[in-house]
């Protein structure tokens, strides 16, 4: 048997850096439920960037290979930062306080479909076949994976409750626009600059976005009421958020076309789903099971080489 082509190793690497990125993003989203009751959001956003900045300091210098930063890079970096680091923080953090898991793994099941559009319109990629039909597999799967486990509703729900839930599916609807726009927008950039440092310097732009609003949170805020486990759970948080997940994505996105590595983001709430059994004691039916073995189909369909 012949070796596997080098080229298709490497694909095969940068789809697993794509892969365990968004299986990271699922779980520190599933994980932060319990930050967010002990934690104001802006403070909690504001603390996350600044404990990754801290250790992330040595990645901010430019590597002696990398060519000076353009003006048009420059803004990239700012849109990637805003739009992908610190509005989706912010808009999924309250969405998910306000609104069902059921709703937010619905709505999140269509990041690989406008991912896949944003790449088509944006940065003019030719999106296959494959890769539509992968994108399908990822929103019918997760999709169907909310479905079973929808809780039966109350008899009776405030006015108050159904205004709450609207916004926050607004909310995880306006994070999913944030997700693509920061996928397709860290393929552009994974052409100018390498993943360490553009994971420093969105960081740092996100750092400096949420400051004004943390000062604020954390001039008002207790912090003698947090528990011991609280901060074990924010420090995992800040760094899985702001550097192992941003660097992975990255990485894997310097191989592969933008619309295809948003076929990857079906790991997200698929991950979140499996926090949810694994670490949060949840049971998962047969109807579950199908659910997650169809968006793992979508995987297999987005990864094969042609």
């Amino acid at each position: 048997m012949n070796p596997p082509a080098p080229h298709h190793a490497r694909a095969l690497i940068s789809y697993g850096c794509l892969a365990l990125s968004m299986a990271l993003v699922g779980c520190y989203v599933a994980l932060a439920k319990p930050l967010v009751a002990v934690l104001p959001v802006f403070l909690l956003a504001w603390l996350r960037f600044g404990i990754a900045a801290l250790a992330m300091l040595h990645w901010l210098r430019r590597p002696v290979d990398e060519p000076p930063m353009t003006a048009a890079t420059r803004r990239l970096v700012f849109l990637e930062s805003f739009l992908g680091n610190f509005l989706f923080s912010l808009c999924m953090l309250f969405g998910v306080s306000l609104t069902s898991a059921v709703s937010a793994g619905v709505i999140l099941a269509a990041i690989p479909a406008v991912v896949a559009l944003m790449s088509w319109g944006f940065l003019r990629e030719r999106v296959g076949p494959g890769t539509w039909m992968a994108a399908l597999c990822a929103v019918l799967g997760i999709g169907l994976l909310a479905l079973a486990r929808a809780q039966p509703a109350a008899d009776a729900q405030s006015q108050a409750q159904h205004a709450r839930e609207w916004l926050g599916n607004l909310l995880v609807f306006a994070a999913v626009l944030c997700e693509s726009a920061y996928a397709v927008i860290g393929k552009k950039l994974t052409g100018a600059l390498g993943p360490r440092r553009i994971s420093a310097l969105i960081n740092l732009w996100g750092f400096a976005l949420a400051t004004p609003m943390g000062l604020y949170a954390a001039w008002r805020f207790d912090f003698g009421t947090v528990p011991a486990g609280s901060w074990l759970l924010l420090l995992f948080y800040s760094l899985a958020a702001s550097i192992w997940t941003v660097w992975l994505w990255m990485t894997g996105l310097r191989g592969v076309p933008a619309a295809r590595a948003g076929v990857f983001t079906v790991m997200l709430p698929v991950s979140a789903a499996l926090v949810g059994v694994l670490v949060l004691g949840e049971s998962i039916t047969a109807m579950q099971a199908l659910a997650l073995a169809i968006a793992l189909v979508g995987v297999v369909l987005a990864t094969r080489p042609p």
